[in-house]
């Protein structure tokens, strides 16, 4: 048996953790830029906290609310300018996988005079500045991964960048900040975490000790389900919300994404789905696609959810994401074009064609019709 398993992230987890752990961020500077979103940071209550940490503390700070959905090459450039200006000594990431993933980015460019094209070698000359992490959405659990999801005008999709240094430093996960979710963000964001979870545990890549936490992360979702399916999502539900997204962003640190990922980022590019959503979508599909290569794990993940077969779980999916997309041939055809150049599409269990993306993709846009 042969595996690694790093996660680089301190993990700080509970109400009032940022305040509890005052501390943690006086270890990493006196100047610091926050990255965030124009409304989560706000709305949550986070950016508050933080703010009243670092006057507390007499720690510098300037605020960065531009970042975009769906973050562009040129959004994280002007962060990075806006961090090298400042003299930043490190980052303060708050909100959902958006600004998570652009103050990496961020933290990079501060202290590497690059074009943020040069993100994707995935090697640095200079470490990147120390991120701290504070999501507010329950989902991509950005927070303790290694990874940067960025738009791609150049390759009309969404791509990653990885390396080990960017790795948050500390993860503060207060379930409270979740509460200003709508109930929409709510759902998509849980069935994020749970893509995460699943295709972590059906990857080529997969490892015994990445599958214990996939499995956990999956089961949540599955005590979970009834609040999400009848809205009656109380406190301890967003708190197990918050965890199981942090466990599978533990499994995807070490297996990656895999189809569903690299199918659905062309569903938010060019059609604005939620990242989410996008994945809840393609899930039925790509169970059945998967079925008879991983045949125990799928019926593993299914006993975990509670739920009798894959056209059971297809209705959950349906009930929380709505029932399939239409799409045209012709962008059934770009789309399948540019997802199977996608990384995470040769970390599937199974190997993917561009045929049996048309395939998929048709067989979502045929459930919308009927």
């Amino acid at each position: 048996m042969q595996f690694k398993f790093y996660i680089g992230t301190k993990v700080l987890f509970g109400k009032g953790c940022v305040a509890e752990n005052k501390a943690e961020f006086g270890k990493y500077g006196k100047r610091a830029l926050v990255v965030t979103g124009r409304h989560s940071g706000k709305a949550s209550g986070a950016l508050d906290d933080v703010i009243a940490v670092m006057d507390g503390l007499g720690i510098e700070y300037r605020i960065y609310d531009r970042v975009e959905n769906n973050p562009s090459l040129d959004n994280v450039k002007e962060g990075g300018d806006v961090a090298r200006d400042f003299k930043a000594d490190f980052i303060v990431g708050i909100g959902g996988g958006s600004p998570l993933d652009a103050a990496k980015a961020v933290a990079v460019l501060a202290v590497n005079d690059m074009d943020p094209l040069e993100l994707y070698n995935n090697s640095f000359k200079n470490k990147p500045l120390p991120l701290l992490a504070i999501p507010t959405t329950a989902g991509t659990g950005s927070e303790v991964t290694p990874y940067s999801i960025l738009t791609r005008k150049d390759k009309q999709t969404k791509m990653s960048f990885s390396s080990e240094d960017i790795f948050p430093k500390v993860a503060f996960l207060d379930a409270r900040y979740t509460e200003s979710m709508s109930y929409s963000v709510t759902v998509n964001t849980a069935v994020d975490a749970l893509s995460h979870a699943v295709e972590g545990f059906l990857s080529r890549r997969s490892k015994a000790v990445s599958d214990i936490l996939a499995v956990e992360s999956i089961r949540l979702f599955g005590e979970c389900s009834r609040s999400l399916l009848e809205n009656s999502i109380d406190f301890e539900t967003r708190e197990k919300l918050l965890y199981m997204s942090t466990l599978a962003g533990m499994v995807i640190s070490h297996t990656g994404t895999t189809v569903v990922h690299g199918m659905g980022y062309p569903l938010t590019y060019f059609k604005d789905i939620p990242h989410g959503k996008a994945n809840g979508l393609l899930m039925e599909e790509y169970l059945k696609f998967n079925y008879g290569y991983v045949k125990e794990k799928i019926d593993k993940v299914l006993g975990l959810l509670g739920l009798r077969d894959i056209e059971e779980f297809g209705g959950v999916m349906d009930k929380l994401v709505g029932k399939g997309l239409a799409i045209s041939e012709e962008e059934i055809d770009l789309y399948s074009s540019i997802a199977v150049q996608q990384k995470s599409t040769s970390y599937n269990i199974r190997n993917v064609t561009k045929d049996d993306m048309v395939r998929i993709y048709r067989d979502i846009s045929l459930k919308a019709a009927n």
